[in-house]
């Protein structure tokens, strides 16, 4: 089997990336009809690349992961570890696309990182850098986007027409899917829910505004909240710091679950405040977007009914019009982590689908310029003009005859008349 290792050896610096638009409002359908073959998803956050090969039911084939290099690395450095793992993928699976997942904006036309704030990526042309070293197409979208788009056909979101995806992780990112499309903004950077304000004058947020909703609800002021109960000796913080050994700066969000579901009062508590502010925000959200349903994925969604429980009756009470409207169904993500990769991997699909298509319309023009002789030599090229010359006078004097014949034939007698 000839892999896209051999293909980049054999084809390198003839092979040309072809720029592909954005599949818009093409989604919905084309994804029934889109080529069921593997493809590569590639996750890029601020610690890990996860890469997998990804078959047409969501399935991973297999699946690898590296270290995020140091975001004050150049961006080539990035696109070379994303180039090793498809590679990699490549020698023992037949990929026919690349999907990548980044946290970060990416525009409308999904070819361009505008920012990512783990990354030294600034208005990257991510997309084009890496089809000019794959050979094959390659799509690039937010992470959030590509979480949803799996959790759409494959997760929790399946059959919904209104779907809004809210991933809790160090903030909060988010995606918007209605009809089957997803809604990206005119500038593509849609559905950053995390820095709406919630809070007027609340928390100083990275963003560089105050009281962003990710102040309150996320991992980080999950985090943020232990740590300053156990720097303050509080007393409900007795058993982590104990877990800890004193060491406040090892309070993490996972240790934080691990002890509310062992029963520790602070830890539950702390959930349960991270819940409510997350169901505050989905009410929101629900009065500007009216969707079905609201899938909450990330690592804080790990906490299950801990987190979700209370975010579920934060969202009744505070729900415009509640008691007066259909209510939101909110579910946790069905794919764990690897719904970014496996999201990126499927809407490389659609990709593919194009770019099969666009490569069928080069063929089928190469063929009709090749028998017009366009490619020919100047000799040869003579010869099929005097044949195609040839030809045309001989049809020409075939219709002549005809015209000829029609007009000597005796015309047909009617009824009653005689000759």
């Amino acid at each position: 089997m000839s892999t896209y290792r051999d293909f980049t050896l054999t084809h390198r610096g003839s092979a040309r990336g072809t720029v592909l638009r954005t599949i818009g409002t093409r989604e919905r359908r084309s994804h029934l009809t889109a080529p069921r073959v593997p493809t590569v998803g590639i996750d890029i956050g601020g610690t890990k690349v996860m890469a997998g090969v990804v078959d047409a039911d969501g399935v991973i084939l297999e699946k690898i992961r590296t270290e995020t290099p140091d975001k004050s690395k150049s961006p080539k450095v990035v696109e070379d570890t994303i180039v090793e793992l498809v590679l990699d993928l490549s020698d023992r699976h037949d990929v026919h696309a690349v999907g990548i997942g980044a946290a970060g904006w990416v525009d409308a036309d999904r070819s361009r990182v505008l920012f990512a704030p783990h990354l030294a990526w600034r208005d990257e042309p991510l997309r084009d850098a890496l089809q000019s070293r794959l050979a094959v197409p390659v799509m690039v979208d937010n992470d959030a986007n590509t979480a949803a788009w799996a959790e759409w056909r494959f997760g929790a979101g399946r059959g919904e027409d209104h779907l809004v995806m809210i991933t809790l992780g160090t903030g909060i990112g988010g995606a918007i899917l209605e009809g089957g499309q997803v809604k990206r903004g005119r500038f593509g950077v849609a559905g950053e829910f995390g820095h709406m304000q919630v809070v007027p004058g609340g928390h100083r947020c990275p963003c560089g505004n105050r009281g962003c909703w990710e102040q309150y609800s996320s991992g980080n002021a999950l985090v943020r909240e232990a740590r300053e109960l156990a720097a303050a000796d509080s007393p409900v913080a007795h058993d982590i710091i104990a877990r800890v050994g004193g060491n406040v700066s090892e309070i993490t969000g996972p240790l934080i679950t691990e002890l509310a579901r062992e029963g520790d009062a602070m830890c539950i508590e702390l959930l349960e405040d991270i819940g409510q502010w997350l169901g505050v925000g989905i009410a929101n959200l629900a009065a500007a977007l009216d969707p079905s349903c609201f899938v909450i994925g990330g690592g804080v969604s790990a906490a299950d009914d801990l987190l979700i429980g209370p975010a579920r009756d934060a969202f009744r009470r505070h729900l415009t019009g509640r008691g007066y409207r259909p209510e939101a169904r909110i579910a946790k993500a069905e794919l764990g982590p690897e719904a970014g990769m496996v999201g990126a991997a499927d809407l490389a699909r659609l990709v593919a689908r194009r770019f099969r298509r666009a490569t069928r319309r080069r063929v089928e023009r190469y063929e009709r310029y090749a028998q017009w002789g366009l490619f020919d030599s100047p000799a040869t090229a003579e010869r099929k003009a005097a044949d195609l010359k040839t030809a045309e006078l001989k049809a020409a004097g075939l219709k002549a005859a005809e015209a000829e014949a029609a007009d000597t034939k005796p015309a047909d007698l009617g009824d009653g008349d005689t000759q």
